[in-house]
């Protein structure tokens, strides 16, 4: 009779040990997938980038600076590897502050906001900044749910013999970065 009831002890841990495992291994694809989102997004913006700098280019000749500062941020984003979450929140917050600027020079110009091009590029860019803040709050959630499971006992012993860790959220530490680009509409 004891037999049985220490068999079924160690079988209630193994299945439980299995689905505390198969449990991580579905948070972790969670993350992947968020950071997937964040990625996509990202080259979204990356993309469309010089599109918006050729459009201002012609209007802005006195504005050299600002535009040189967001080419300079667009190649530092691009060269953050993908996997390096800290490190591309960095240079993602200070690629969004030059864009920031450059918008806020852009609306020195009027004939700019005349344009139809610039109108739309701005249109693009609130909406990639409006998907890529979504796909922010989707990874940092699988982030958050997965970093409970591999710190919390027991699952901790599991995530522990498995090689299972904590994940970096995608945050922008310094305040100034934090600023997303401001799109104006047309008038």
């Amino acid at each position: 009779m004891i037999s049985w009831i220490v068999l079924a002890f160690f079988a209630t841990i193994v299945v439980y040990a299995i689905a505390l495992y198969n449990r991580l291994v579905r948070q972790r694809q969670m993350v992947r997938e968020g950071w997937s989102g964040i990625d996509v997004q990202l080259k979204r913006r990356f993309d469309l980038i010089p599109n918006l700098v050729e459009a201002v280019q012609g209007y802005m000749s006195h504005e050299r600076e600002t535009l040189a500062a967001v080419t300079e941020m667009r190649a530092r984003a691009g060269g953050v590897p993908s996997g390096d979450v800290a490190g591309r929140a960095q240079a993602e917050g200070m690629l969004s502050a030059a864009l920031s600027r450059l918008m806020a020079v852009a609306e020195n110009y009027p004939e700019l906001d005349a344009s139809d091009n610039f109108l739309d590029l701005q249109d693009a860019l609130r909406n990639i900044e409006n998907e890529l803040q979504m796909a922010r709050r989707y990874y940092n959630g699988a982030v958050r749910d997965l970093n409970v499971t591999v710190e919390a006992f027991p699952s901790n012993l599991i995530a522990n013999q498995f090689g299972f860790s904590s994940e970096d959220y995608f945050e922008i530490e310094d305040d100034n970065e934090r600023a997303t680009p401001k799109v104006r509409f047309g008038k």
